[in-house]
């Protein structure tokens, strides 16, 4: 039997004897799962920038001689390496028989706690080992066929307006990025330019007073050209940065750390995530960043021995994660939170001569966080792949990217088969990401069931109307075009709080209409356009 499986037996018998706060802890769990309440759930994702060494990495057993013989002098010996088999039996003489990285240890011990899934030889179909074009891709959804696809909004950012349409909100960011000074194209929307923002070099604590105090009132007339469009995306930004500083400085201030974390860069940026989350950040997407894995030099200081920058690498990324995971597991926080790893590529099997690794194609994944199950997806790597024609690739993907969102899409936050095609298969010649799921990922206790798929929004889902509402930000004047003008069309606008600010009927000229709106407050609004068939929601600013 595997020691983790003893564990959650043990648990489950002891159940009566649990303390009140898990008892606690644990009728809030299955109270959420009855009645399709998972709007608090949030992805952390980290991503290794420079394409991580995934065969140091995640050491293949039972191709061992193979792997010393590609890296004769950077290969993990067998009395450093540690084994997963030591806690995980069922992985003995296997083709997922593998050994982590010493510096990985603390993930070694969030596997054996039932906290970590490693997911093998994860890619996309063609792959671009350029670090920029390879990082565009990841963060469009594309699967690097076509340049065309997906490049100009990215994944993170079409699937929040499709689960969340109901939910975009007036006073925080659905996404929050730290760790890199631009912000990811992963978050931006196709309609919804202001889903995320970067607090990358701000002091959370006091990121609304810096922000305020950035820039000057709005320019009330803006010119109808080029200029003014720039000039109002400008605005837009200004006036979301402005609106979600004062929540990211609420919710810092609310929130607390209940764990000790290294003082190191990538601890910091969770250290911060989780004292956000804590301090009921609604944010449902959390992007941080740990950069040197582009190890052409120097991987390891020297043949034969393992410390180096991937060393120093792995370790702050295993330590950083450990303390974040004891933070929110410390209380209830942890039910709600599941993270993961990515790089935009792996790296060759074959070391260089130079004490390092060349850009290869694919690379493991970590899923980690207490709704995941231990264990491997997926076998290790074929090094007969690696060979001198192929230039020592290992070229076989054996899970799209694409794919473990989609799953964490779907079992964890309760998206729609649709929601999650709309967000991918333009950029795609697969048929759907939703069956290729890892349906092994998340715990059964923690998985959405079909019927409630998108019910933790718990809001009408209204049909998309035939309207085009602009512009956004608007001062004076709100226009509104229809495909539909012969149908009598209703309107209501409502303030942040969900106060009725106008209403009435729209008289269309030429398929256009205006809602003259000079006597309304700055501020976020909503729009809801009715006609007796269609309803349509639109999210608007007043600077």
């Amino acid at each position: 039997m595997k020691r983790r499986e003893f564990v959650k037996l043990t648990g489950t018998a002891s159940a009566l004897g649990l303390m009140p706060f898990q008892v606690q802890a644990s009728l809030k769990l299955a109270n959420r799962f009855m009645n399709c309440d998972f709007s608090n759930r949030k992805l952390v994702l980290i991503e290794l920038s420079g394409g991580n060494d995934g065969l140091n990495s995640v050491i293949p057993l039972n191709v061992y001689s193979e792997y010393q013989a590609l890296r004769p002098n950077i290969h993990i010996p067998p009395a450093l390496y540690l084994p997963m088999s030591t806690i995980d039996s069922s992985l003995v003489g296997t083709n997922q028989d593998i050994a982590l990285h010493p510096a990985l240890a603390e993930f070694q011990s969030l596997y054996d706690q039932d906290q970590l899934r490693i997911i093998q030889s994860v890619g996309y179909p063609l792959q671009n080992k350029s670090h920029f074009a390879s990082k565009d891709i990841y963060a469009t959804g594309n699967d690097g066929s076509n340049w065309a696809n997906g490049n100009s909004s990215g994944w993170i950012g079409r699937f929040m307006e499709q689960h969340y349409d109901q939910f975009i909100p007036t006073t925080f960011p659905l996404g929050i990025q730290i760790g890199s000074p631009n912000l990811n194209l992963g978050f931006h929307g196709v309609i919804e330019h202001g889903l995320a923002i970067n607090i990358n070099g701000q002091d959370a604590e006091n990121f609304y007073s810096v922000l305020s105090g950035l820039a000057g009132d709005a320019p009330n007339n803006i010119p109808n050209s080029h200029y003014g469009t720039e000039l109002h995306y400008i605005i837009n930004t200004d006036a979301l940065s402005n609106q979600y500083s004062a929540s990211i400085s609420n919710a810092f201030n609310a929130g607390m750390n209940l764990a000790a974390y290294p003082d190191t860069n990538l601890a910091n940026q969770l250290k911060t995530v989780a004292r956000l989350i804590r301090g009921n950040m609604q944010s449902k997407v959390y992007l941080v960043t740990l950069g040197g894995f582009d190890t052409h030099n120097e991987q390891n200081q020297a043949s034969g021995d393992i410390l180096g920058t991937h060393h120093e690498l792995l370790g702050q990324l295993s330590e950083a994660v450990s303390a974040f995971m004891q933070d929110l597991n410390a209380d209830s926080a942890g039910q709600d939170v599941v993270g993961l790893t990515f790089s935009e590529f792996g790296r060759k099997a074959k070391e260089n001569g130079s004490l390092g690794t060349d850009h290869g194609e694919v690379a493991p994944m970590f899923v980690f966080g207490n709704p995941v199950r231990s264990g491997i997806s997926g076998v290790n790597v074929d090094l007969s792949e690696a060979t001198t024609d192929n230039n020592y690739q290992v070229e076989t993907v054996q899970f799209d990217y694409r794919a473990i969102f989609a799953t964490l899409f779907q079992d964890f936050l309760g998206a729609t088969d649709t929601q999650i095609d709309n967000t991918f298969l333009e950029n795609s010649t697969q048929n759907s990401f939703t069956e290729t799921k890892i349906s092994e990922l998340i715990k059964e206790t923690y998985k959405v069931a079909p019927e409630c798929f998108n019910e933790s929004l718990s809001n009408d889902d209204p049909i998309k109307g035939t309207w085009s509402v602009f512009p956004n930000p608007f001062q004076e004047t709100i226009h509104v075009m229809s495909d539909r003008p012969e149908l009598e069309t209703a309107y209501e606008l409502r303030n942040q709080l969900g106060q009725l600010v106008m209403k009435g009927k729209l008289n269309f000229t030429n398929a256009k209409a205006q809602i003259i709106s000079d006597q309304i407050s700055s501020g976020f609004y909503i729009l809801t356009l009715k006609n007796g068939v269609e309803t349509s929601v639109h999210k608007l600013i007043k600077p």
